[in-house]
């Protein structure tokens, strides 16, 4: 049986200025949106209050030029949101450049993975 090498992740985290940076966790919590429509739900399967996932939709709205989330108020069917397009665009030249940026390093990424010590034969 191949061994099978442990995964690297690269996290990468955009920031222009003091105040305005997108990473990961943004990321992660946009695309959860856009497949929940629902801030509470895409903050709870990343282990986040509601609080804590409204704050982070929040800034990304206000640092873009135009809203990444869009809010659909109750009514009969409920609440929820979804992204803009805005925000689907961000989202796709994040993942984009977080691809290329991986690419890129592959070789290094490899090199530093052999370095590694020998951790219950998941080298």
């Amino acid at each position: 049986m191949a061994e099978k090498a442990p995964s690297a992740d690269l996290h990468l985290r955009l920031t222009f200025g003091d105040d305005a940076m997108i990473g990961p966790g943004k990321a992660d919590l946009l695309e959860l949106i856009r497949e929940t429509g629902s801030i509470s739900a895409a903050g709870r399967r990343m282990g986040m209050s509601y609080k804590r996932a409204w704050t982070l939709v929040e800034t990304m709205n206000t640092i873009f030029e135009e809203p990444l989330v869009a809010r659909v108020r109750g009514g009969p069917a409920g609440g929820g949101a979804q992204l803009t397009e805005e925000g689907e665009r961000v989202l796709a030249h994040y993942r984009r450049l977080q691809g290329r940026a991986f690419a890129a390093g592959e070789e290094d990424i490899a090199a530093i993975r052999a370095m590694l010590r020998d951790i219950a034969n998941e080298k």
